[in-house]
């Protein structure tokens, strides 16, 4: 079957592309690149389906490349030719990176700009002044460089790609790209790629696309049981925190792991709970500084981090109705305030490449199917394996019935499973994450914020230039160091033998295992109760007291 697939080299992509290609260890296009990609090079609008890591920036970015390196060898001229707009900071970086390793043989033909992250127009603009080819960004950003003239798109632009089309709207940028389009020209290439066809994607392809090719590759939007499994285990609030703990500590979850919450302070909260016991993690907050956010991303890729604490992206505006009430009033007071806090132009859940994540923890029970599955979404990438665990306490057993639904009208292989665990087995831990508990007060996570927020502030603006001139400190800023508003009590960080369940013991602690296993093979030997010395004596039966004449002998030997 596979050979019957169009393989890269049969497209007619330049060699220095397909030189990449070879080089990020490609050996044959993904589905959605196999189908999209002669389409675009014969220059069909796409609308473009298919679910989370199935390599959907690829199929956009080679045509891309490609397209700019033709019109190269007839036009000399240095002008934007392709505008990449994402919902996310985050994503813009991807992005670019992306774009940036396909083009790594053809760099001086093909130029990447992302002005997606950086909060200064002014910063910006001598990039666009040196008119990069492709030009990346939110669509709130680049607006803003049309209307302060930075950018000039509607004599020059030949491509338009919207990624993550499904999110533009729910963002907020609705607005923001109804105004972008009437810097464009009148004539240029479309595509959207998204992972799901909403009534969104509907209304931005009737704005952007004409005559457009639709591609929709997979029915389901997660893998099947034999590269995702999906758990599910009925647990209230402490016995979330206690089951979270035991998993972690006892290293019964292994490998890079996302764990889910609800809100920041949450994040905060299960963070400083784990600090108690020894057992660091970083906390991806939308207060944090888009530079910081997008490291702690790099390094967790590379492996400096075993555990991100993350909540998803969700509306800022105040509920319906919520000015009905006094209570409601203060609801939205503190909504608002949180929003002005927040970057609205930021996703964790959606629009960030996290690679080789092995388990997803919904600590917090996501509130939508979509956002079920796109949290999910994050491990079993590509051909990889992953784990998706869900913590259900009584208030969001309707959610996971609607998740399930769902699921099963999607794939009846994706059900969420029972998690078999026997709480009884962990009850020992109990009274330890009472006694954590009680440390991680509201006043606790407050400041644990606010230090954390200073700390990347500081790295993030303060020491930018240092970090420039010496990208080696840079490699080895953690972000997962302890925060410790919350007081620390050290014997937490050991768990004695005694507490760890018999069926577990030889998990945990292989080591122990082995020697009991020893110590059985040898019963019926009987064992000297003391050490014995060098000359093979027991020290307490050869030991003779000789009274004070030893003493005096050996005073007047000295």
């Amino acid at each position: 079957m596979d050979a019957e697939r169009l393989q890269f080299h049969e497209m007619g992509l330049d060699d220095r592309l397909l030189k990449a290609v070879a080089d990020l260890g490609w050996s044959q296009p993904t589905l959605i690149q196999e189908k999209a990609i002669p389409l675009a090079l014969e220059g069909k609008d796409l609308l473009a389906r298919a679910r989370t890591g199935s390599g959907k920036t690829a199929a956009y970015a080679i045509p891309v490349i490609q397209r700019i390196l033709t019109s190269k060898q007839s036009v000399r001229e240095q002008d934007v030719r392709a505008l990449v707009l994402v919902p996310t900071k985050e994503l813009g970086q991807q992005v670019q990176n992306m774009m940036r390793k396909l083009a790594a043989f053809c760099s001086r033909d093909v130029r990447v700009a992302d002005i997606s992250g950086k909060a200064d127009l002014s910063a910006q603009r001598p990039i666009l002044m040196e008119k990069p080819d492709v030009v990346v960004g939110t669509p709130s950003r680049v607006l803003a460089h049309l209307n302060a003239q930075n950018l000039v798109l509607h004599s020059t632009l030949e491509m338009l790609v919207v990624d993550e089309a499904d999110l533009l709207f729910s963002f907020g940028f609705e607005a923001d790209l109804k105004n972008l389009l009437c810097h464009l020209p009148k004539i240029y290439q479309s595509f959207l790629m998204s992972a799901t066809f909403t009534e969104d994607v509907q209304a931005l392809k009737e704005l952007l696309l004409h005559n457009p090719v639709i591609l929709k590759l997979q029915g389901s939007q997660l893998p099947g049981g034999s590269q995702l499994q999906q758990y599910s285990i009925k647990c209230e609030e402490e016995d979330k925190f206690l089951l979270i703990y035991t998993l972690l500590r006892l290293r019964l979850v292994q490998g890079k792991t996302l764990v889910f919450v609800g809100a920041v302070d949450r994040c905060y909260r299960l963070k400083l709970f784990l600090e108690q016991f020894s057992i660091p993690a970083c906390v991806l907050n939308s207060e944090l500084p888009v530079q910081s956010r997008c490291h702690i991303i790099t390094q967790f890729n590379q492996g400096f981090y075993d555990y991100i604490i993350a909540t998803d992206e969700q509306s800022l505006s105040a509920p319906a109705g919520a000015a009905q009430t006094s209570e409601g009033k203060g609801k939205r007071k503190a909504t608002e305030k949180e929003a002005k806090s927040k970057d609205k132009e930021y996703g964790v859940s959606r629009g960030v490449d996290f690679q080789n994540v092995s388990n997803v923890i919904n600590f917090d029970f996501p509130t939508t199917v979509d956002s079920y599955i796109h949290r999910v979404g994050r491990t079993a990438r590509a051909d990889n394996p992953g784990t998706a665990l869900s913590f259900v306490s009584s208030t969001e057993t309707a959610l996971l019935t609607e998740v399930e639904e769902a699921l099963m009208g999607d794939n009846a292989d994706c059900v969420l499973k029972p998690y078999q665990f026997k709480m009884e087995e962990i009850e020992g831990f109990r009274y330890r994450c009472r006694d954590a508990m009680r440390s991680v007060t509201k006043q606790a996570v407050r400041e644990a914020r606010l230090k954390e927020i200073k700390q990347e502030l500081l790295n993030s603006e303060k020491l930018k230039t240092y970090f420039e001139d010496n990208p080696r400190d840079l490699q080895l800023l953690r972000h997962d160091k302890d925060l410790h508003p919350a007081v620390v009590k050290p014997h937490l960080k050991n768990v004695p033998e005694y507490l760890v369940p018999e069926t577990l013991r030889s998990v945990v602690n292989p080591l122990s295992a082995r020697r009991k296993l020893r110590k059985e093979k040898q019963e019926g030997v009987a064992k000297p109760s003391f050490k014995k010395n060098v000359l093979g004596k027991n020290p307490l039966k050869s030991f003779r007291y000789t009274g004070g004449r030893n003493r005096k002998g050996k005073a007047g030997q000295s």
